[in-house]
């Protein structure tokens, strides 16, 4: 195959890769504040939804409502119910509030009529004011170019081009979750700043920084609760580096924090999630 060739048919395969990211969020409005998603192709193998997609799609629903000079400043969610991937999700939206500055939403995602996640998400208009940071990208962190892609299947390749830089130990068919990666989607994505928010969405809950801690058993365990604050506006269609760290474990529950950085360094997010932590295999 020669070079022109090869590189149409990398541009097709991003082409689909991106729409079929941008179908998940790609919501179908079925009444006033009430609206479906469905769900990729990609990743038959896991049989529940992952959960950064129902939040991703939660907060795209939220966004939909709200007026158009507002970004999502930060969300929490609540996990309560594991989803079904061979089943659409509905997203209902309470619009809370609407202010001068602020606007707050919450959205119900069901599935079979029970709720599978309770997300809150924020809006805010953009306003100038102090700047400062604690931390930039971790020291010794190669770029993205020099880091080679997953081998063989591993999850969200469908929708996002990975770069992992730190992982844990194997589980199951597949590598092991991340703790560390550059992330992208696999193609352009349009100028929409609400949606790249909600591409966001979706990564922040890739990986886990509980890999981090030394522990002699395996564990395995459902994510409980999650929360992402948006610093800055970012496009999710160039790299951004997510560094996940652990802050705690105890109760059969371990909780763990994040931060999201552009290239240039630039802190764009940040995040918390808590597991269960219970003795057992991958499943």
């Amino acid at each position: 195959m020669d070079d022109t060739a090869d590189a149409i048919e990398r541009g097709e395969a991003e082409a689909r890769d991106v729409a079929e990211l941008l179908q998940v969020l790609d919501l179908e409005e079925l009444d006033r504040d009430i609206f479906r998603g469905l769900n990729p192709h990609g990743d038959v193998r896991r049989p529940r939804l992952f959960g950064g997609q129902v939040a991703a799609q939660a907060a795209r629903a939220a966004s939909l409502t709200v007026p158009d000079d507002r970004s999502i400043h930060s969300l929490h969610g609540y996990f309560l119910r594991a989803g079904q991937a061979d089943r659409p999700t509905i997203l209902h939206v309470d619009r809370d509030r609407d202010g001068r500055s602020f606007s707050a939403r919450h959205v119900a995602a069901r599935q079979d009529g029970k709720v599978i996640m309770s997300l809150l998400v924020s809006f805010h208009v953009d306003e100038e004011g102090p700047e400062h940071q604690a931390v930039g990208l971790p020291d010794g962190v190669p770029p993205p170019e020099e880091v080679a892609p997953p081998a063989g299947w591993f999850p969200h390749q469908s929708v996002l081009d990975l770069r992992i830089t730190g992982t844990g130990r194997p589980r199951g068919a597949w590598g092991g979750p991340p703790h560390q990666f550059w992330a992208r989607a696999r193609g352009p994505l349009p100028d929409d700043r609400l949606l790249h928010a909600c591409v966001l969405t979706y990564l922040s809950d890739v990986g886990t920084g509980l890999e981090k801690v030394d522990l002699e058993e395996p564990w395995w365990g459902p994510s409980l609760d999650h929360a992402v604050w948006f610093h800055h506006p970012a496009r999710l269609d160039d790299w951004v580096l997510v560094d996940l760290v652990p802050g705690a474990a105890a109760g059969a529950r371990g909780f763990y924090t994040g931060t999201v950085h552009d290239r240039t360094g630039r802190l764009v997010a940040t995040i918390a999630q808590e597991h269960v932590m219970r003795p057992g295999e991958f499943r």
